[in-house]
């Protein structure tokens, strides 16, 4: 009975792990993909482990993926794709370390990305990359994967900084356009309801006073109409009135 259950566990045991041999199998053979488009890698910081195929692929355009021979492992070989269209082009990372590399048609406009292949070592630690921006090394070990679009440290940028894929500002849009003119509409229409409302109250104040007098004189020729004032004194009160009017 425990020769029996020590087979049994025994079986289980290998089991185990051929499955997770099987898995980590599996997990190797996944190709990473970097895709291509207008003037940006995405992800622009990726990290991968030793032996690892990536490949680049276009998304739009024409690009390369192209190594800065400087800013690579001392052992590792360059990697360059030429200027392709379509498809893509696949490289395998051997060597431990960073690697950076470029665009050739748009490495003046910043399209630039970064390799960690298991650990960050190289030239490409020792100096900022020539063109553009890419995140920190460790950033991308810890995150796996940077997206373009965020900044050098791995961080969204919304407003500013990279910008990633669709994530362009258009006229009339939230930046000098239609959304950026609204405050301004806001405002224009609420000094309006202001003006208009000081018009509005001073007109009713006007009409207020007027009835007012209007109201003095009456009651004031009544009275002297029951004989509750004398001619003198009436006449020195519509004179004050009229003083009143035209002030």
């Amino acid at each position: 009975m425990n020769y029996s259950r020590r087979q049994f566990l025994g079986a289980l045991g290998a089991g185990t792990v051929a499955t997770a041999g099987l898995s980590r199998s599996v997990a190797a053979q996944e190709t990473p993909v970097v895709r291509m488009g207008n003037n940006y890698f995405d992800p622009i910081g990726l990290h991968v482990e030793p032996g690892t195929t990536l490949r680049f692929e276009v998304a739009a355009g024409a690009h390369s993926a192209t190594a800065y021979e400087s800013r690579i492992p001392a052992a590792a070989s360059a990697f360059d794709s030429a200027v392709i269209s379509s498809g893509g082009f696949e490289h395998t990372f051997e060597e431990p370390g960073t690697y950076d590399y470029y665009c050739i048609p748009h490495k003046s406009v910043g399209m630039v990305g970064r390799i960690v292949v298991g650990s960050p070592g190289g030239p490409a630690e020792g100096s900022p990359i020539p063109d553009g921006d890419v995140p920190d090394s460790d950033t991308i070990v810890e995150r796996g994967a940077v997206a373009y679009g965020s900044s050098a440290d791995g961080n969204a940028t919304p407003g500013g900084g990279m910008m990633g894929p669709g994530m362009g500002r258009g006229p009339g849009m939230m930046n000098g356009g239609w959304g950026g003119g609204l405050p301004f509409v806001g405002g224009a229409l609420g000094l309006l309801g202001l003006v208009g409302g000081l018009i509005y109250w001073a007109l009713r104040r006007g009409d207020a006073s007027s009835r007012a007098d209007d109201s003095a004189m009456e009651t004031l020729q009544r009275r002297y109409a029951r004989g509750d004032i004398d001619d003198e004194e009436f006449q020195r009160r519509r004179e004050r009135l009229g003083e009143d009017q035209q002030d």
